[in-house]
């Protein structure tokens, strides 16, 4: 049996990840080539595709699990029949090396242990040759490697190596699993104590640079620390998520792979590591940003690679069941290849609040060459039905939410050659902008409904309209605002939480079969509104239900079962961590001083 989502923290060192369970499993772990996939197999759950444990081997009375402070460095303690065991997680951030660092502490009486190394790459289809050297014991298959470096006598056991060890109060044993190329030297002794206080201290001082003053501040540290994580360094660009294929709802077919990452994250992405004072990862990401949109401006996608890779190509991993059953297993995303209008606001309004947040940023004359760019052939791509925010695989509509953010583009263009001297024919642009504005108040607008719909024509909600107040489309005053939200919660918040829109058991919303999860950035947006339009006690009311869900370690994945009480769809997901910090300043500045500019 499977553990539950929530029941997985994470570890990281800017470059890979991986997901400790409670029942201290390490059930994934993403390798620096993220076009490869992992090291262990896809799927959490599946221990025959991979998987180490280390974990008490009698009768376990309950577990403890948390952070150090504000630190990736993750502490499990297990109390048993035989005593109190620690074991203390974490990745060292030390170059193009790649570490697992395990440190099992004996805290009282005398406890037997067991560990299991299923070392399997792939994604659960190669095994790999497991020899023993001076060094330790390494498994070699292609270009891939791995090197296990303990003290503890291992053996095999079928495809499995093994250990079985005790560890008395005051003891402490050592386990070091370091991964590198197959053709390249062995990775150097790494000493797993320091190693641990080296982490420690790393996170501590990339913590205190924290700025972040307002409300919920442990929340917005644990999401920050989790979109660091979440950072692929040598690039600056931030991945949605560390898996793929975690359903949107159990036995489902929505398994998508999100190791990627999204433009349309990107402007919500630079808000929140801007709230918090994290000035050179905000600069990193925008500098990704252009790295990747950069081209033929008709080309941009949705999504890139971590570096910025363009192909994305998904096919299934038809050998792995999926996560309690969910299947099919997906690796790569053709979502890439739609075309969503959205993205072209999204990326033009980044680039203006860098402008606007941080007005000694080196925002240079390229930028402003490829933003001319986007919006000469956005003037010719805004009247086109597109595939909308949600990826839907059903046919192409007018999405209001998509217009929206072309109205966004042509406006944060204007404002920039008012706020910034920016040479651009603003008057055209203000033109288009205001023909875009009367269409979709027109088209968009459901006076029956008195809300925005989903698409033009569409009885159907969608709670992507929510963003429109947030960037200023219209202001928080307007009727239309109240009676979109109060149209969204009679239809779409279900048991207190946003689902995205509505689905269909047949598939004719978006081309696949119905059934999924409450949407958790649905649901910051939710309360951001509610905030805008004098809702405040239902907004603070909201934030706290959201916070509440959270798992023992502060993390969130992109969806929630109600019902069921658990956390559906990839995990940890960079994009609801980044609802909640923009969420939180947005609440702490209007409880503060009133409402927020866009």
């Amino acid at each position: 049996m499977s553990q539950r989502i929530e029941d997985y923290a994470l570890i990281g060192d800017t470059q890979t990840a991986a997901l400790v369970g409670r029942d201290g499993s390490i059930d994934w772990w993403c390798v620096p080539r993220f076009d490869s996939g992992a090291v262990f197999a896809a799927l959490l759950g599946n221990p025959d595709n991979g998987r180490w444990q280390i974990a008490p081997a009698g009768g376990i009375q309950h577990v403890d699990r948390s952070y150090r402070d504000d630190t990736l460095v993750l502490e499990t303690t297990f109390h048993t029949d035989d005593g109190t065991v620690r074991i203390t997680d974490c990745m060292p951030i030390r170059g193009k090396t790649v570490d697992i660092v395990r440190m099992v502490e004996g805290l009282s009486g005398r406890v037997p242990m067991h560990m299991e190394l299923v070392v399997r790459f792939d994604y659960g289809s190669i095994v790999p040759w497991v020899m023993r050297t001076d060094d330790g014991l390494r498994a070699v298959a292609g270009p891939d490697a791995i090197l296990l470096r303990t003290p503890v006598h291992t053996h095999g056991a079928g495809r499995t190596t093994v250990a079985d060890f005790v560890v008395e109060a005051g003891e402490s044993v050592p386990f070091v699993l370091a991964h590198h190329a197959s053709h390249h030297p062995l990775p150097r002794p790494v000493d797993a104590r320091r190693a641990i206080q080296d982490t420690t201290r790393w996170w501590h001082r990339w913590a205190a640079q924290c700025t972040y003053q307002g409300e919920w501040r442990d929340a917005v540290m644990r999401s920050l620390i989790t979109l660091k994580a979440l950072t692929y360094a040598p690039t600056g660009g931030i991945i949605a998520a560390p898996t793929t294929s975690l359903p949107e709802w159990i036995g489902s077919v929505r398994n998508w792979d999100y190791r990627y990452c999204w433009l349309r994250d990107s402007t919500l992405t630079l808000l929140s590591l801007t709230a918090g004072g994290y000035r050179e990862e905000a600069l990193a990401w925008r500098d990704w940003l252009l790295r990747a949109a950069a081209g033929d401006p008709e080309d941009l996608q949705i999504m890139y690679g971590a570096a910025g890779e363009r192909r994305l190509d998904e096919y299934t991993v038809d050998w792995l069941a999926g996560y309690e059953g969910s299947a099919p297993v997906r690796v790569g995303n053709a979502a890439s290849e739609q075309f969503q209008l959205d993205v072209y606001g999204e990326v033009l309004a980044t680039l203006h609040r860098t402008r606007a947040l941080m007005p000694d940023a080196d925002v240079n004359h390229d930028s402003w060459n490829l933003e001319l760019k986007l919006l000469e052939c956005l003037e010719g791509l805004w009247r086109r039905p597109d595939d909308g925010i949600w990826e839907v695989r059903g046919p192409r509509e007018h999405f209001t939410h998509s217009k929206g953010m072309a109205w966004l583009a042509f406006d944060r263009a204007v404002r920039n050659v008012h706020e910034f001297g920016l040479d651009g024919p603003a008057d055209r642009w203000a033109k288009i902008r205001d023909e875009i504005h009367a269409q979709i108040c027109a088209e968009g607008f459901d006076r029956d409904l008195n809300a925005f719909t989903q698409a033009y024509g569409s009885k159907r909600l969608d709670a992507a309209v929510l963003l429109l107040p947030l960037v200023g489309f219209l202001p928080p005053d307007d009727p239309r605002v109240a009676g979109t939200v109060r149209a969204i919660e009679h239809t779409l918040l279900r048991d207190g939480f946003v689902a995205r829109y509505e689905t269909s058991a047949d598939g004719d919303v978006d081309g696949l079969p119905a059934g999924e999860g409450a949407f958790l950035p649905c649901s910051f947006w939710l309360a951001q509104n509610l905030a805008l339009i004098g809702r405040e006690d239902e907004a603070f009311e909201m934030f706290d239900r959201l916070l509440a869900i959270q798992n023992d370690v502060g993390l969130l994945a992109e969806e929630y079962d109600p019902i069921a009480g658990r956390q559906l769809g990839n995990f940890p997901q960079a994009f609801t961590h980044v609802c909640l910090v923009t969420a939180a300043a947005h609440l702490s500045a209007i409880a503060r001083n009133g409402p927020v500019a866009p």
